[in-house]
């Protein structure tokens, strides 16, 4: 009987083309399956599922990648705004158990009413105000 075939974390071996920015704890990494021009995700470089597991120090350099991650989108795309997204655990649809922070660059007429935006993954509650 043959054992399961273990892939490496797709985010503790990164493309070097594709990282935007790093430091000593962080990356900036174009991501692979974009849903506008621009997502990148920040990535610790540690490896650990959930925001919840980093150390303080994680929590600010994630945060500062965060900034340096928009100022770099600004500059190349000059999108009109941002959703900005984790994924924890499997029923919050986390598919890689690496965390990493969604940087979805967003422009004037991509969606015909972008109101609720991050409401949107459960689109039966999202309208609140209707």
């Amino acid at each position: 009987m043959s054992q399961p075939v273990s892939r490496p974390c797709p985010f503790c071996v990164l493309e070097p083309a594709r990282i935007l920015a790093e430091d000593g704890l962080t990356v900036v990494y174009a991501d692979g399956f974009p849903v506008s021009p621009g997502h990148a995700v920040v990535i610790p470089r540690r490896h650990f599922a959930t925001l919840f597991e980093a150390t303080e120090a994680e929590q600010a350099a994630l945060l500062r990648a965060i900034f340096a991650c928009k100022r770099i989108l600004d500059a190349q795309h000059q999108p009109d705004g941002y959703n900005i997204g984790i994924n924890h655990g499997a029923a919050a649809g986390q598919s890689v158990p690496h965390l990493h922070v969604h940087i979805i660059p967003r422009y004037t007429g991509d969606r015909e009413d972008p109101k609720g935006g991050v409401r949107w993954v459960l689109p039966d509650k999202a309208r609140y105000w209707a």
